[in-house]
């Protein structure tokens, strides 16, 4: 059976609210699972002490027994000091798009046309 720890979603529409839970892969996201181990409210401020609350012991005895954990709750792991921090690399991520290089290269044109121009008029003077 894999087992993983997972967020399960509650609240109403628009609403969030998470249960961290020790599940059985198989199983639907907000179906059964085999024991909640923590909340996640996202909703909350980010340096509300509320927003994620997790049994540490608890996790570290279902990774013990082999429980494999899902990126977001990882993410909280990480931040908590239960696991090492993974190295993500998605250089293109920070990247512009298209439109927006061209519409930075359009702007350094413009100040590089308007930086000559005052200059030309003096050397003409």
């Amino acid at each position: 059976m894999a087992v993983k720890i997972r967020l399960a979603r509650g609240g109403s529409k628009k609403r969030p609210f998470y249960r961290i839970v020790v599940a059985d892969g198989r199983m639907p996201r907000d179906g059964r699972f085999i024991e909640k181990i923590g909340t996640y409210s996202p909703m909350l401020p980010k340096d509300d002490e509320n927003r994620v609350k997790i049994d540490l012991d608890r996790v570290k005895h279902w990774m013990d027994q082999g429980a494999q954990v899902t990126d977001r709750v990882s993410r909280f792991l990480e931040a908590a000091g239960v696991i090492d921090k993974k190295s993500r690399n998605n250089p293109k991520k920070g990247a512009p798009h298209k439109a927006a290089v061209e519409r930075a290269e359009e702007k350094a044109a413009k100040a590089a046309e308007a930086a000559e121009a005052p200059a030309e008029e003096a050397a003409e003077a």
